[in-house]
């Protein structure tokens, strides 16, 4: 079986190189985690849906730290986490599935996330509830289906870069993310930056990448 991976990706720029297992097979998925084991490296695995994590062999599954809610497992256990530094707002407990994606990546590198959930401006006092807690992180990761209204709001209250996180949590007009993603590329609030809809690995990436900017 031949894999290319890039074990130095995270000695290159800063973020790991993760294991996206849509579309492996069972025995690919467990040859990577075995290479991983056998050099002793930590590994990152997404989108491992609660079946495929079934379909794979007892030894691989005992191995990982899975977590069903974000499809995501971990090989190597736990590294000490900084907290303080980044805020993941999630408009809705719909939204919780692409929060935690991003939760586990961020923690995966050693970044413990303030998650605040079912915040979304139909319910504008909730957010007003927890805004100063938001304030005090340097990056706010902002998760939000239907309209995606969440990332503009957010964008005008707090000084942090905001990236927007479309989820695809929605129907008619809304449905697979594409109003929210529309509404986040379309946002007036200075500061606003998009990943692709449900990419919450993605913006864990980008928040990680800018926590490493020195302070000026």
């Amino acid at each position: 079986m031949e894999f290319e991976f890039d074990w130095q990706r995270a000695a290159r720029t800063g973020v790991p190189e993760a294991v996206l297992c849509a579309a492996k097979s069972a025995a690919q998925i467990g040859f990577i985690v075995g290479e991983a084991r056998a050099r002793g490296t930590r590994l990152l695995l997404t989108r491992l849906e609660p079946e495929a994590f079934a379909a794979l062999d007892g030894e691989t599954r005992y191995s990982l730290d899975y977590d069903p809610l974000s499809r995501s497992a971990v090989l190597g256990g736990d590294v000490p986490t900084e907290a303080g530094a980044v805020a993941i707002v999630a408009a809705g407990t719909s939204d919780l599935p692409v929060a935690r994606e991003a939760a586990r990546t961020l923690a995966f590198s050693g970044h413990e996330a303030l998650l605040i959930a079912d915040v979304g401006v139909a319910g504008l006092w909730r957010l007003m509830a927890r805004i100063e807690e938001i304030c005090a992180c340097r990056v706010v990761i902002a998760v939000a289906g239907m309209e995606g209204a969440l990332f503009s709001v957010l964008g005008g209250l707090v000084s942090a870069p905001v990236i927007a996180v479309p989820s695809s949590v929605g129907y008619g007009v809304a449905e697979g993310g594409r109003a929210a993603l529309h509404s986040a590329l379309a946002s007036c609030a200075p500061g606003v930056v998009t990943v692709n809809i449900d990419n919450g690995f993605g913006a864990a990436c980008a928040a990680i990448k800018m926590l490493g900017i020195p302070r000026g």
